[in-house]
């Protein structure tokens, strides 16, 4: 007895306890993500007998109670997250619920699990926590805190019941229903509705939200296409005071506003434009000066003149910065009136543009240029197929004009290509659609000599102005004026090699060691190689992704693509607000004008930079839907394709006849268990070793067409031979029956 209370008050000493308090203190802090049971502490502090577990158990109960560490499981203890160190970042979220949380300095994304997600959402800021760390090295955290939640709408359909409903949202990236009340509103079960996300109390398992907008019945094609904007928070209507705004501007022409401009209303002018264009906003003009000589105008029309800096169409425009192309419709910058009429260059009527003119020769020896305002009447509206048939056969309109153009625009198209531009010719998959908007069919867009004659003048004159404001004049505050570019980086090496590597599969070879002018001169020469093959697509595409994105910046690195050194957008005010800048600057520096202040047209070229991107994305999810919707009819039936994408889920598979692109779930490959090869672009299989590359020959099954998530699923039937063409079926392996053994039942891991 006499030696168990010497024990006591031996372990019980306020020197021992003490010690034993930190040495299990510094534990949790240094090892913040471990979880200890009792007899763990017990052992690292002092001693893991009778009494040096009564002692650690009272101090990791002080500690919980004073909320410095937490019992995770019966048992096992942890430190608490408000001890531990937190990080910020954006949620990312899945359609599981767990979120991927991108934070700056991390090579990798935090994975956070549902049931620690905190009823994050998508593009919330949040704090986290990092709870622990893989066998990979891989962190998982927490999130302690929304710092802030994304202001997001959301479009889903709407499922009632007698007093309030829920909205099933379409997106994959919100796992969640959201609830919302109906009084007020007049609502049908099945409506596509727009919602934002007013609270989410942290005792109810769904967010609470309110109805914005109604949008009609699901499937209807007017409703899908403005749920596709609404999904990515782009406008689909204009604010009634924008529109009364464009239609109080006067049509009329002043007649000092004419004499303040150069006059070209006698000079032959035609716009080249797609048949189902209402917008034209670019014009040619062109007359003989003298043998082997002449004047071409591009003329632009002049949207600064009836768009005022201060107007609230002026707002409205820089928000949206650009017009969005949805495979049935355009969604204009600017209100119709603007867009479709006043600015719009339609043949026997009188407009203002922003001209550059050039006087050129046969050798494309530009002897004269002026850039300024004036007053144009088109003489001809022709399609691009109706210019293509006077290219191709002599005849028709003002063909002396347009074969003249041709034969200047061919050439400078030749030397654009040796002085270094790539060229990318990947065929572009449109709609014939039905009169109410459900696809009939799929055609490819053939870009044809018509159109690269637009395109020639248009890159001269984009070009031209970018010098003219770009190039430094002497010494002093505005020896460099503010501008805005349009620029595009040199590709990156690393991706160059590993695009070099990917091709050898197909029996190409890229230098990607190769240096400025030679790595176009490359690219081109291997796209020139693959033009018609099978495989021109995938390679296309890949080698798209190996360059860097263009952007618009008032910093000039140049714009590699086009092997330019000075490069602008001037030619399309109608559907970009950075052209409406350009406009606006070059006005101001013809006038004599000092450079303007950099900070708001940085601001802008970043927000043009974004929201063109955002519209992108836009016009791929129209397409993606309608790729779906003309799929519906098709469950069970085979094509062949070939594999464009390949990801931890599965692979993306395109199709040869269609282009258009589905997945294989790598659950849904029944052959074998697959895993992802990053390095090789490959699912490799676990026990046949069988690999599927980007860029195989594979057929598919139609298994799923799912429109609400715009989702194409696809089954492998099997895969085709690059060389000989023979099919290879993929089938399920066959189970051996065997007789049960007796004893423990084995562990199955999957």
């Amino acid at each position: 007895m006499a030696k168990k209370e010497k024990r006591a008050r031996k372990g019980s000493s306020p020197k021992r306890s003490a010690d034993r308090s930190a040495v299990i203190a510094e534990l949790f802090r240094s090892f913040p993500c471990k979880k200890y049971t009792i007899k763990n502490l017990a052992s690292a502090s002092g001693g893991n007998d009778k009494e040096g577990r009564y002692r650690t158990r009272e101090i990791v109960e002080a500690m919980k109670k004073e909320g410095r560490v937490v019992e995770t499981e019966p048992g096992k203890y942890r430190l608490s997250t408000s001890q531990m160190p937190t990080y910020e970042g954006i949620v990312d979220l899945a359609p599981s619920g767990a979120a991927y949380v991108k934070v700056e300095g991390f090579d990798r994304d935090v994975f956070v699990d549902a049931r620690n997600a905190n009823h994050a959402l998508q593009d919330d800021v949040v704090r986290l926590v990092i709870i622990r760390r893989k066998r990979s090295g891989d962190p998982e955290g927490e999130i302690t805190e929304i710092i802030r939640r994304a202001d997001k709408q959301y479009v889903g359909r709407v499922e009632l019941t007698r007093s309030h409903a829920f909205v099933r949202i379409d997106s994959r990236k919100m796992p969640y229903d959201i609830f919302v009340h109906t009084k007020g509103l007049e609502l049908h079960d099945n409506d596509k509705v727009v919602v934002k996300i007013k609270e989410w109390p942290a005792d109810t398992k769904s967010p609470v939200g309110e109805i914005i907008d109604v949008l009609g019945p699901a499937g209807d094609n007017d409703t899908e296409m403005h749920a596709i904007l609404a999904e990515f928070n782009l406008p689909y209507k204009y604010p009634e005071d924008v529109e009364k705004a464009a239609d109080e501007i006067p049509s009329e022409i002043p007649a000092d506003e004419i004499a303040r401009r150069r006059d070209f209303r006698d000079v032959t002018t035609f716009t080249i434009d797609p048949a189902d264009a209402k917008d034209f906003d670019d014009a040619l003009s062109i007359r003989s000066i003298e043998e082997g000589k002449w004047e071409v105008g591009v003329h632009i029309a002049d949207v600064t003149y009836y768009v005022k800096e201060d107007s609230v169409i002026e707002a409205e425009g820089r928000e949206r910065a650009t017009s969005v192309y949805l495979v049935d419709r355009t969604i204009p910058m600017l209100p119709e009136k603007l867009s479709n009429f006043l600015c719009s260059l339609r043949p026997d009527e009188e407009k203002l543009c922003f001209s550059a003119v050039f006087e050129m020769d046969e050798e494309l020896n530009i002897t004269k240029e002026w850039l300024g305002r004036t007053i144009i009447k088109s003489n001809r509206r022709f399609t691009y197929e109706e210019a293509q048939q006077i290219i191709e056969t002599g005849e028709g309109d003002f063909k002396e004009e347009i074969l003249t153009l041709n034969r200047l625009a061919q050439k400078m198209r030749a030397e654009r290509f040796r002085n270094g531009a790539i060229t990318f010719g990947r065929e572009e998959a449109k709609f014939t659609l039905d009169e109410n908007g459900k696809p009939t069919g799929v055609y490819f867009k053939v870009q044809k000599e018509a159109n690269q004659l637009i395109e020639e003048f248009m890159l001269l004159a984009n070009r031209k102005v970018a010098e003219f404001v770009g190039r430094k004049r002497g010494e002093g505050a505005n020896a460099e004026r503010t501008f805005v570019y349009r620029v595009h980086d040199k590709p990156d090496p690393d991706k160059l090699e590993k695009f070099s590597n990917f091709i050898l599969k197909f029996g190409y070879y890229f230098k990607p060691d190769a240096k400025g002018k030679e790595i176009s001169h490359e690219l081109n020469r291997l796209l020139k190689e693959i033009k018609g093959k099978s495989e021109e697509n995938v390679i296309s595409t890949l080698a798209i992704r190996s360059m860097a994105k263009a952007y618009y910046s008032t910093d000039n690195i140049g714009h590699y693509g086009l092997a330019f050194r000075y490069y602008t957008h001037f030619t399309s005010p109608i559907r970009r607000y950075p052209d409406m800048m350009v406009h606006r600057l070059l006005a101001r520096y013809l006038a004599g004008g000092k450079s303007a202040d950099i900070v708001f047209y940085k601001e802008q070229c970043e927000h043009s930079s974004d929201m063109e991107v955002v519209a992108a994305e836009a016009e791929r999810a129209s397409v993606k839907y309608k790729m779906v919707e003309f799929m519906e009819d098709k469950i069970g039936q085979e094509f062949d394709g070939v594999i464009s994408g390949v990801t931890e889920r599965g692979i993306y598979v395109e199709l040869n006849d269609t282009h258009i692109e589905g997945m294989v779930a790598i659950r849904d490959i029944a052959d074998d268990l697959y895993v992802f090869d990053e390095n090789e672009y490959a699912l490799r299989g676990h026990r046949s070793g069988r690999k599927l590359m980007l860029g195989d020959n594979v057929r598919i099954r139609v298994k799923s067409a799912d429109l609400a998530h715009k989702q194409l699923d696809f089954e492998l039937a099997g895969t085709i031979d690059f060389g000989t063409g023979a099919f290879h079926p993929i089938e399920a392996p066959r189970i051996q029956q065997e007789e049960p053994k007796r004893g423990k039942h084995r562990k199955h891991h999957k």
